[in-house]
């Protein structure tokens, strides 16, 4: 697991793809995040909003997790390998472990957990974990390059007066 230097112009552009899905789902009234599985040939083998509708809701229905599942489905463990989630928040400690048992190689991130805690507060139905995603992939026998955060301005724009209710 390493960090890559610099975002290029292929990167952004699927990462804002994942801003704007995390922006629809806000719209459709879940929180405001997103994520998207892309495989090295170019094609998206998932996308996913967040639909967890907490406090009710299932809690475990983060955009990452979805996302990572539907491309598991989709795809082989080959085609896994090289693939790529966006996302528009870093990835929970269990959004990382979903990614890591998916067998995703790559993870490109917008906003950071620790800034996401700035915009949500104590909010109770977004109880931040404190744990950075690339310390859970550390932890496992997979390499899994992690980008991120970047963007972060644009993503948190997703985020904008959502925790206020």
């Amino acid at each position: 697991m390493t960090a890559s230097p610099s975002l290029s112009d292929h990167d952004q552009r699927w990462l804002r793809r994942a801003i704007q899905i995390a922006d629809a789902a806000r719209n459709e009234g879940h929180h405001p995040f997103g994520a998207l599985v892309l495989a090295a040939d170019g094609r998206v083998l998932a996308e996913a909003g967040n639909d967890s509708l907490p406090p009710t809701g299932d809690p475990t229905r983060h955009a990452e997790l979805v996302a990572a599942a539907m491309a598991a489905r989709a795809a082989s463990p080959e085609v896994l390998a090289t693939a790529t989630l966006y996302t528009s928040a870093e990835p929970c400690a269990m959004c990382a472990g979903a990614i890591y048992w998916c067998g995703i190689g790559r993870v490109v991130y917008a906003l950071s957990e620790h800034d996401l805690l700035g915009l949500t507060g104590d909010h109770p139905e977004n109880p931040t974990f404190a744990l950075p995603c690339r310390e859970v992939f550390a932890r496992g026998q997979r390499r899994i390059e992690v980008l991120g955060p970047v963007m972060e301005e644009e993503a948190a724009r997703s985020h904008a007066g959502f925790w206020m209710k």
